[in-house]
């Protein structure tokens, strides 16, 4: 395949896998916009969690909650779990890297917040135990996942709203990763901010 044809090719199955998601999830993304607004507006934290390009996209996402995505506005309370580079050294050093977002979230987290765990596989084994973690408290829990065979894998059932993009194709699942966040943003900066 020559240049030109993979750009195009690659492109094109990063569309349809954004295409296919909005198709199949539109009442999970107003779901889980709802959710995050009314967690935010009754005084409760979004926290973010993920590992590798996940762990990035939970930095961007909380960052464009805290700062602003596209109207100037008072910060929303979002933190992403995974910067504290102290906190997720000790936990990984004296216990295991299994446990970097559970013990955050049990020392951070509270019924009246909202975990948001991102994972491509919907297996990342720490972003799992996080899950358990809110789930102990009574927090409300959401993922962002991928994959065809098995949407959402064991990340699925802690849940009470999973966003899968229905592929196998893990760059295309990132892209369409960050467009959802993207869209969870605007949602709810529209949401709480009409009149902005």
């Amino acid at each position: 395949m020559d240049t030109q044809s993979l750009i195009l090719d690659r492109l094109r199955r990063s569309v349809a896998a954004k295409e296919e998601f909005v198709r199949s999830s539109l009442k999970e993304i107003e779901c889980l916009a709802g959710m995050i607004r009314n967690t935010l507006e009754a005084g409760g934290k979004l926290l973010v969690f993920g590992n590798g390009g996940s762990a990035a996209d939970a930095q961007h996402l909380a960052a464009e909650f805290v700062n602003r995505y596209l109207i100037k506005r008072r910060p929303l309370a979002a933190l992403a779990l995974t910067t504290d580079s102290s906190a997720l050294t000790a936990i990984a050093n004296d216990f295991a890297f299994e446990q970097v977002f559970a013990k955050q979230i049990q020392a951070l987290g509270r019924q009246e917040d909202l975990a948001l765990g991102i994972s491509t596989s919907g297996k990342s084994a720490n972003v799992i135990k996080g899950m358990e973690a809110a789930r102990e408290i009574g927090m409300q829990r959401a993922a962002l996942t991928g994959g065809l065979q098995h949407p959402g894998a064991e990340l699925g059932p802690l849940c009470h709203v999973v966003l899968n993009v229905p592929s196998d194709e893990t760059p295309h699942i990132q892209e369409t990763h960050l467009f959802i966040e993207h869209l969870l943003c605007e949602l709810v900066e529209r949401q709480m901010f009409p009149h902005t």
